[in-house]
């Protein structure tokens, strides 16, 4: 279990104390939600984590069959939803991964993206699109 807190700081600003480490992360709330835009919202930490789970979940495969990602980049589009309430209504993904598209590992690796702990918890009403692009 780890323990996360958060203090609110005023202005529509937060900051969340990863408890074990000591690290924190700064948000404010977006420009069209009453912010300053100038941090991550609270919305996109959930994009960041999506793209950070998959990365790391790849990475772990990739570890377990010696595979280099290195170089691999991952970018999550956020886009709310347009009427009440308000939430995340997609997350569209892209992976470009520095292998080429008949590597031997590409139906595992593409699995463990998909199935990444993040992934596996947003709500069922989130659009997930995934696209891979295989650069090597």
């Amino acid at each position: 279990m780890v323990k996360v807190s958060v203090r609110y700081e005023g202005g529509l600003r937060c900051a969340a104390k990863h408890e074990p480490s000591g690290s924190e992360v700064c948000t404010d709330a977006p420009v069209d939600n009453h912010g300053k835009g100038e941090l991550f919202s609270p919305t996109d930490l959930v994009g960041a984590a999506l793209g950070a789970c998959m990365a790391t979940v790849m990475g772990i495969v990739a570890e377990r069959h010696a595979i280099d990602l290195r170089g691999m980049k991952i970018g999550v589009t956020k886009e709310m939803s347009k009427n009440a309430p308000r939430r995340i209504a997609r997350l569209a993904t892209t992976i470009r991964v520095p292998l080429p598209a008949d590597h031997p590992r590409r139906p595992l690796l593409e699995n463990a993206a998909l199935t990444c702990p993040v992934h596996q918890s947003l709500h069922p009403d989130i659009e997930k699109p995934l696209d891979f692009h295989w650069e090597g």
